[in-house]
């Protein structure tokens, strides 16, 4: 990943935020919640420690809209109060590790995904790269993950 700039912002610049360090992961979901919920064919998120993503000096804090899942688990989306953009998502509703939506970064064409999970439901017309990784539903986070992001999963979940 070649970031240069890990500031993003709502869609009316109430909320302002940077991540402090890299994301430990970056999936692209093609799931049907992650379409319906977006608007769009996928959502792309960049998985990365809470304590991690710093607000600006006079940023609005983030809403949390909780939201029904497939499977049943919490599922919190931060939004900003003023124009609702969807800025982070905590998926089981951990606390300590969100799901920062990269198009809310600065350059967010400057992250590229690590994988594409749920292409079991992905539009028929979207064409996944030459080699992407890719998974019908998703992966084995052993096999894909590098094992400086596992360590730091690790050591916010307190799982190995």
């Amino acid at each position: 990943m070649a970031e240069t700039n890990l500031s993003g912002s709502c869609f009316c610049g109430a909320v302002r935020y940077r991540l402090t360090r890299p994301p430990m992961f970056v999936n692209c979901c093609h799931c049907r919640d992650c379409q319906k919920q977006t608007g769009g064919a996928f959502a792309i998120n960049a998985l990365i420690e809470r304590s991690c993503i710093e607000l600006d000096d006079g940023s609005q804090e983030p809403l949390r809209i909780t939201m029904p899942t497939e499977s049943g688990r919490p599922h919190d989306i931060y939004r900003c109060a003023k124009c609702q953009t969807a800025l982070w998502s905590d998926y089981g509703r951990r606390g300590v590790m969100v799901f920062v939506r990269v198009s809310t970064l600065d350059q967010a064409h400057n992250i590229v995904p690590d994988a594409h999970i749920f292409t079991r439901s992905k539009a028929p017309w979207v064409v996944l790269p030459p080699g992407a990784r890719s998974f019908d539903v998703y992966y084995d986070m052993k096999k894909e993950w590098p094992k400086e992001s596992l360590a730091r999963r690790a050591a916010i979940l307190g799982a190995g």
